[in-house]
């Protein structure tokens, strides 16, 4: 029997576009079953449009459409089985003599001949390798996801097979489409991705899927000379094209030199194009004709942001592009952002990646060559809304805080534990900065959920409670 595995794009409640590629797909392969992933409104994002009755029924008809076009090959899309012109869900069914079971969930010891586990997972980072080898395989087996969008989580592929002695016979590629033919008689080698490999991949294809999926065609993102808004930038460019990719300075009375200097050369080794809008003019202005007066204090630091999240608003809303955030999982956790100020936007790509792997991302992209420079990742981070002043003045270091983050967070270790690691007094003031801004998070933007917990889905602490 000539099986054939499609790992296929599908569009969140675009039935057409879903049921024309799995047509593509049946009609250029030449094979007795043909696998799908799940094509189910659950299966790809649909939220609660799985309760609208409209969506239902266009779901049926979907089935149905392809099932009415009676091919002489059994096609399976997820658990539904569509053969001799009829489409029924099915968990065992019988083909060429082999008994083939179907699940979304894998289990020890089912009678069968070929194991087929459908489901859709979202990617999350360090667990494609995990979960391929957690499989022990009594039986041929065949693992079948799709690749595509559901908001914030990112269908990636790595569709994978292993015969009956667990030996892996085909893996497929992240992000990508492809159709291969399994023979469970050639064992193959595979090895577990570089994380900043996968990342790049998974953020990059899901700002083009996001573009393409709402019609934006151009992008646009403040450089402030830091290594979140550069690599922000990197992945964007990769994404849709220098072309496509607009940068704004926007230098303030504290910005250093540097900041300016490196996000031009940023923006030189990209080949962007960037805009320059001190926002110095637009503060003086505020505070002598609103503010009567300087305290030096935290809302005119916020007020800094915030000017720059006004002149990024209105070329986003003036020219139709979409407004990226640069915000990182350190700075969320922390409460370290602006409300309408520089978390404003439209879509975050590293809003899951706290800022040690941000860097760990950024010296990835450059260990060919400097393309982001080398200036930007060796400089302390800092807002530079102050004299001076560095990100480390009122936060842990990173590489500390993030450790106490992905304990506590991803990770979900008691407290008592984490103490043996690190003070009782630093880690409890964390502990309480995660919950207390919790409403700031409530009002970030859809980003790429890169984690088993994130805090764009996965991570929901109630914003009105006593607990810390």
């Amino acid at each position: 029997m000539k099986i054939a595995v499609a790992q296929i794009k599908y569009k969140t409640a675009d039935f057409n576009y879903n049921c024309e590629n799995i047509i593509t797909n049946i009609e250029n392969s030449d094979c007795d079953l043909i696998i799908f992933p799940r094509a189910d409104l659950e299966a790809i994002g649909g939220k609660d449009l799985i309760y609208n009755d409209a969506c239902a029924s266009l779901e049926i008809e979907f089935y149905n459409k392809i099932a009415e076009k009676n091919y002489d090959k059994t096609i399976l899309i997820g658990d539904v089985l569509i053969k001799d012109g009829q489409a029924e869900e099915v968990e065992f069914f019988e083909t060429d003599g082999k008994k083939v079971f179907v699940s979304d969930e894998f289990i020890d010891d089912v009678d069968c001949d070929l194991y087929i586990l459908s489901k859709n997972r979202y990617f999350a980072m360090n667990e494609n390798y995990k979960f391929s080898e957690s499989i022990n395989s009594k039986s041929d087996f065949i693992y079948i996801n799709s690749i595509g969008m559901a908001d914030e989580n990112i269908f990636s592929g790595r569709s994978f097979a292993k015969n009956k002695n667990n030996e892996y016979v085909m893996q497929m590629p992240l992000c990508e489409e492809k159709i291969d033919i399994v023979d469970f008689t050639s064992p193959i080698q595979i090895n577990e991705d570089l994380m900043e490999e996968e990342v790049y991949k998974v953020t990059t294809f899901a700002l083009k899927e996001y573009c393409d999926n709402t019609g934006f065609k151009k992008v646009i993102l403040g450089l402030s000379g830091g290594i979140d808004s550069a690599l922000t930038a990197v992945l964007a460019v990769k994404a849709l094209g220098k072309e496509n990719v607009v940068g704004i300075l926007m230098p303030s009375m504290f910005s250093s030199d540097g900041s300016i200097t490196d996000s031009i050369q940023l923006a030189q080794n990209l080949g962007i194009r960037t805009l320059k809008h001190p926002i110095t003019p637009l503060f003086d202005n505020f505070m002598e004709k609103i503010a009567h007066e300087r305290r030096h204090d935290l809302a005119e630091e916020n007020l800094q942001a915030r000017l720059r999240g006004l002149i990024l608003m209105f070329f986003s809303n003036r020219d139709n592009y979409l407004l990226l955030s640069t915000g990182n999982k350190s700075e969320a956790a922390m409460g370290y952002g602006t409300l309408y100020g520089d978390l404003a936007g439209g879509y975050n790509l590293i809003c899951d990646l706290t800022k040690t792997n941000v860097y760990r991302l950024s010296n990835y992209i450059n260990r060919e060559e400097e393309i982001i420079p080398q200036a930007i990742i060796d400089k302390a981070p800092s807002a530079e809304l102050r004299p001076n002043q560095k990100d480390q003045d009122s936060l842990p270091e990173y590489a500390v805080l993030d450790d106490i983050i992905e304990m506590y967070v991803e990770k979900m270790l008691p407290i008592e534990e984490i103490y043996q690691k690190y003070s009782k007094t630093l880690v409890d003031e964390v502990i309480r900065k995660i919950h207390r801004f919790q409403f700031k998070r409530k009002q970030c933007c859809l980003g790429v959920r890169l984690t088993e917990r994130s805090f764009t889905n996965g991570v929901s602490y109630p914003i009105v409670q006593k607990f810390v």
